[in-house]
C-alpha cells in the first residue's frame, strides 16, 4: 500500500505529472477557459487521470469527477491521494460537488495535493479541512 504525501517538500512521481499536464492540455473548456487535471490514487497504487470536461448547458464535469469515475470503473473505491494541477501558479482546490465526492471514497489518510506545473505542492488538504460537516458516507 502506498503511504500518504504529508509535507509540502514532497513532490509528485514525475510519471504522474506527465499524465496530469497531458490531461490538462486535453481538457474541454471553451467556456471558462479554466483548465484542470486530477489524479486519484487509491489504496492499491493505482492512479487514474482525468481532466474536465465542459458542456454549453454549463453541466460540466470536473477532473475530480472524471478520475473518480475511472476509479470506481476500475472496481476500486478507497482513495488515498487526490493530486489537482490548475490552470495557473495558484493553488486550485476542489469544487464543492468533487469535495463531497472525494470524501464518498476517502479516510482519515486521504490527503488531497494541489500543485503546479512543476509539480511543487502548493497546498494539502485532509478530507476534514477540505470538506468539514460532510454529507454521511463512510
Amino acid at each position: 500500500m502506498t503511504e500518504p504525501v504529508l509535507d509540502s517538500s514532497s513532490t509528485i512521481p514525475s510519471e504522474w505529472l506527465e499524465r496530469l499536464l497531458t490531461a490538462r492540455q486535453n481538457a474541454y473548456a471553451p467556456y471558462s477557459g479554466h483548465f484542470v487535471a486530477a489524479l486519484v490514487v487509491t489504496e492499491d497504487g493505482n492512479a487514474f487521470c482525468s481532466c474536465n470536461v465542459e458542456s454549453a448547458h454549463y453541466k460540466s464535469v470536473c477532473a475530480e469527477a472524471g478520475a473518480i469515475s475511472a476509479m470506481v470503473s476500475a472496481g476500486e473505491t478507497r482513495i488515498l491521494e487526490v493530486w489537482v494541477l490548475g490552470p495557473g501558479p495558484d493553488h486550485c482546490p476542489p469544487c464543492g460537488d468533487c469535495r463531497q465526492r472525494i470524501h464518498e471514497f476517502a479516510d482519515d489518510r486521504t490527503r488531497i495535493l494541489l500543485i503546479n506545473d512543476a509539480g511543487t505542492v502548493l497546498k494539502i488538504y485532509s478530507v476534514a479541512e477540505l470538506l468539514p460537516e460532510a454529507f454521511g458516507g463512510p
